[in-house]
């Protein structure tokens, strides 16, 4: 399949997403990926480079160099990976994604499920030049549905923070919608390096919860102009958006690491130094915002997260974390109750979900033991069938004790490679796509994605549309 690779692909400016396209590009400047393995990759001593990563340097002949120039991989400018010399596979920073030998299992990009077709153009008319491939890491051929386990990732020792005299409290919610951090508008797109440091955008998913593009080509790209669009949020009415949108994908529901140990996503306070991408320790301190402690705040105590700004709250106050838990409330915008199909489903509050009907059901000073069933009950009837979404609402009874806003002490640290892995799309790689535009995302299942002609010799200032 074709891509055209280009220099501006990595140090193309920050304005891709609302330009007028200037015309200083020519085929000299464009070199296919080819289809050569690493271990026969030969290095064209007139090739130039262009970016250096973690990994190596990549050139222009698509070979990836060491320090000392020697060959040590080709880089695949449709997935944004490098092939090693060896047969591994690996991302621009390094990280494993797949070995020699086999397919990978850390559930990131994998070889495309055969059989499947690129999704048609709402119009039926949309031409593609090029197929880019985004396939599953499961059977399934959902990619957004990834498997909740940290148990094969490294464990970070942490320090207490109980004395450390920054304080703060969480909240919950889990509306379903697109994250913030997933709108390229909404992260640092300055140039290809400070796409990267960012950790590109949070992966959205479709009403499936299979992973798709966060932004593609405009739709209304023609041959004199380009332009990027974020894929619209279910949680909008635009075009594209409600059951045909981006949702959350929900395997970024909060998961256990051990009994003291979790990890989650959060909505970070629109002030201060928060940002999408950054992680924070927090160590919970027996204490409730509203300094009505219960029992479930004491059992609470002690116990440790680290979470990850995937969203950024202008009603999230400073200190404050807004806990991403199913069934903590649908908040301002549902799209919850579009992805989860069912009838007669009770939601619980709309700030406070589930454990703010049981509250009301059971009185605001019952046992621990009782919040936690009616918590499970209410999740075992509203998510049964969605695994992660009902993990995830277990987790808040059996590990998180059903503590309502509890306060904590907070620092920021380096994310663990566990929300890394969960966080960064898979998709927009890299800052630059020819992902073509679709109103409607529902029915994509993995495999390969409709890409159009853009910046070639026959349309240097737009695409063919």
């Amino acid at each position: 399949m074709k891509f055209p690779f280009t220099k501006a692909a990595l140090l193309v400016s920050a304005a891709i997403f609302t330009w007028n396209c200037s015309s200083d590009l020519n085929n000299a400047d464009i070199v296919p990926p080819g289809d050569s393995s690493s271990s026969a990759a030969v290095a064209d001593p007139s090739a130039t480079l262009v970016a250096e990563t973690p990994a190596g340097n990549i050139y222009s002949d698509m070979t990836v160099r060491d320090a000392t120039g020697n060959v040590i991989g080709t880089f695949d400018a449709v997935s944004g990976n490098i092939t090693k010399a060896d047969g591994s596979v690996v991302d621009t920073n390094g990280n494993l994604i797949s070995g020699p030998a086999s397919s990978a299992t850390t559930g990131e990009i994998t070889s495309s499920t055969s059989g499947e077709q690129p999704i048609s153009s709402a119009s039926g008319n949309l031409t593609s030049s090029a197929s880019t491939e985004i396939s599953s890491s499961s059977a399934s051929g959902f990619s957004g549905s990834g498997v909740m386990d940290p148990s094969g990732y490294e464990v970070p020792v942490l320090k207490s923070l109980l004395n450390n005299g920054a304080t703060g409290w969480s909240s919950r919610y889990w509306d379903a919608c697109k994250p913030h951090c997933s709108w390229p508008g909404n992260v640092d797109t300055t140039s290809e390096a400070s796409y990267q440091a960012g950790l590109t955008t949070a992966r959205n998913c479709n009403i499936h919860d299979v992973e798709i593009p966060t932004y593609t080509l405009s739709y209304n790209v023609q041959q004199y102009w380009m332009g990027y669009q974020g894929t619209t949020s279910a949680c909008s009415s635009d075009r594209g958006g409600g059951s045909n949108g981006a949702f959350v994908c929900t395997d970024m529901a909060p998961v256990a690491v051990n009994d003291t140990l979790s990890y989650g996503f959060v909505a970070a306070p629109g002030s201060g130094n928060a940002g999408c991408g950054k992680c924070y320790h927090i160590q919970f301190n027996g204490g409730n915002h509203a300094n009505d402690v219960k029992a479930a705040h004491k059992a609470l105590a002690g116990k440790h997260m680290i979470v990850m700004a995937s969203n950024i709250g202008y009603d999230v106050e400073e200190g404050q974390f807004d806990m991403m838990v199913p069934g903590g409330g649908v908040g301002l915008y549902d799209a919850l109750s579009t992805m989860v199909s069912g009838s007669n489903v009770q939601w619980g509050a709309q700030f406070g979900g589930f454990l703010s009907y049981c509250q009301q059901s059971l009185g605001y000073d019952n046992t621990v033991a009782k919040y936690q069933e009616c918590v499970k009950d209410m999740c075992a009837a509203a998510f049964t069938g969605y695994d992660n979404l009902l993990r995830g609402c277990n987790w808040f009874a059996d590990w998180y004790m059903t503590a309502d806003n509890p306060t904590y002490n907070w620092e920021e640290i380096e994310c663990p490679q566990y929300l890394i892995d969960k966080y960064k799309t898979t998709i927009n790689t890299t800052k630059e796509t020819r992902i073509a535009w679709h109103d409607d995302w529902s029915t994509y299942t993995g495999g390969p994605l409709d890409t159009l002609e853009c910046l070639s010799s026959e349309y240097p200032q737009g695409c063919n549309n």
